[in-house]
């Protein structure tokens, strides 16, 4: 398990991928975002997109599973703190197969937490063709190593 002390600005992390398939992009549409688009693939057709896609909640919802069980292995866990910014650049259809990298690109103390510390965490949600399906930057609150006295 990875400690604050152990994480530094660069690091990379990778996990492995999931493929989104149409039950599950219309189960996730009806029950969070019902649009046509996210729930009935006949009804899609008729829409800016032209067929069905993935909420961009449920692909923010899949990176968080993959980023939980990748290699980063946080100590205590993947605590957000707080999302600067949160793209969908292009849709997630059904049948892609998605992945996620991700980056430290700041690290500070947690001054009201001594037990914490906070990364920068750039993480980039790709689809099997590489092409950038979400980009997010987020602030993770993670457990300093403990100290023995």
């Amino acid at each position: 398990m990875r400690y604050f002390e152990d994480v530094k600005v660069g690091d990379k992390f990778h996990t492995g991928e999931q493929e989104m398939t149409p039950e599950e992009i219309m189960a996730f549409g009806r029950e969070y975002d019902p649009q046509a688009f996210h729930t009935d693939p006949v009804a899609a057709e008729k829409t800016l997109f032209g067929r069905l896609v993935a909420s961009g909640w449920h692909t923010a919802a899949v990176t968080m599973r993959l980023m939980v069980r990748s290699d980063m292995e946080l100590d205590g866990g993947v605590i957000g703190q707080s999302v600067d910014v949160i793209r969908w650049p292009r849709p997630v259809l059904p049948g892609d197969r998605l992945r996620v990298t991700m980056e430290v690109v700041d690290k500070r103390e947690a001054p009201h937490r001594p037990d914490r510390g906070v990364i920068k965490l750039r993480s980039r949600t790709l689809n099997q063709d590489g092409k950038i399906v979400q980009d997010m930057t987020a602030s993770l609150l993670i457990a300093r190593r403990p100290s023995f006295k």
